[in-house]
């Protein structure tokens, strides 16, 4: 199977490191021109000259900003005005207990984790009408359905990700846009490392094997029973984009390593 969009033009956002970077790579070597996102014009530029020296096909553009905001997501409309993919990437998350977690920190998780992705979304969506084809994918994320109880308010805003992603799909019913939620496990990224760099510190222990640990203990019911890699969360997406998954829609597709113990 050979994934070839040539001539479609992707956004990935939140894409300077991590999942979404490697999104954008995976993007890149199927010949999509690639726009990549992120809050630093200094980062933004740095990680799209990354991704060109890395071999890319298609076209690479930085487009900086703030998705936080509304503004931020507009200044990001007027400089990228239609897209063919959109990859609702951007995202934070922070372990905080449900107690210590003020209405500050579940308003930046809401703003940043499902507004950005409503406002792109609503910007974005009736350029692909008009053409009659679009793709448009939400990270989500496993704990959308296993809320995880050292960060409620993630969990919270991955739920409705799922959500709005399964609206839209059935808001765009009858054409050949398909909308869906991509959901990860636990997945070795820039972001993940730096939540257990204090045990690799005092451990010595290398990163993958302290991340298989943290897996196993707080992921128990994690099949491959370690991290899933950026890659393999980047190839699911890069085929829910394609041509071959034309008939997938309104789905929460799974690359949660088995972690969701439902059938």
């Amino acid at each position: 199977m050979q994934i070839d969009l040539t001539g479609k033009r992707a956004l990935v956002t939140g894409s300077t490191e991590g999942i979404g970077y490697a999104i954008a790579r995976q993007l890149s070597r199927a010949g999509a021109d690639v726009v990549l996102n992120g809050r630093s014009e200094e980062k933004t530029t740095k990680a799209a000259k990354r991704l060109e020296a890395e071999g890319a096909r298609g076209s690479v553009k930085p487009a900086t900003a703030d998705l936080s905001t509304a503004e931020g997501c507009a200044a990001l409309v007027a400089q990228i005005p239609q897209v063919d993919i959109l990859i609702n990437n951007a995202g934070i998350f922070q372990p905080i207990d449900f107690f210590d977690a003020d209405d500050e920190v579940w308003d930046r998780h809401w703003q940043v984790n499902v507004m950005s992705a409503v406002r792109l979304s609503r910007a974005y969506l009736p350029g692909m009408q008009k053409l009659n084809w679009g793709r448009v994918i939400f990270l989500a994320s496993e704990s959308g359905f296993n809320i995880p109880v050292e960060m409620i308010h993630y969990g919270v805003s991955k739920t409705a990700d799922i959500a709005v992603a399964r609206g839209l799909a059935k808001r765009m019913a009858g054409t050949n846009i398909t909308v869906n939620s991509v959901l990860p496990g636990p997945t070795l990224s820039e972001g993940v490392e730096a939540m257990l760099a204090d045990e690799q510190a005092k451990t010595g222990l290398p990163l993958e094997e302290i991340a298989a640990a943290f897996v196993k203990q707080h992921r128990g019911s994690s099949i491959i029973q370690r991290a899933s890699s950026v890659e393999e969360v980047a190839n699911l997406v890069t085929y829910l984009v394609s041509p071959f998954a034309s008939a997938t829609t309104g789905a929460s597709v799974r690359v949660d390593g088995g972690v969701i113990d439902t059938l």
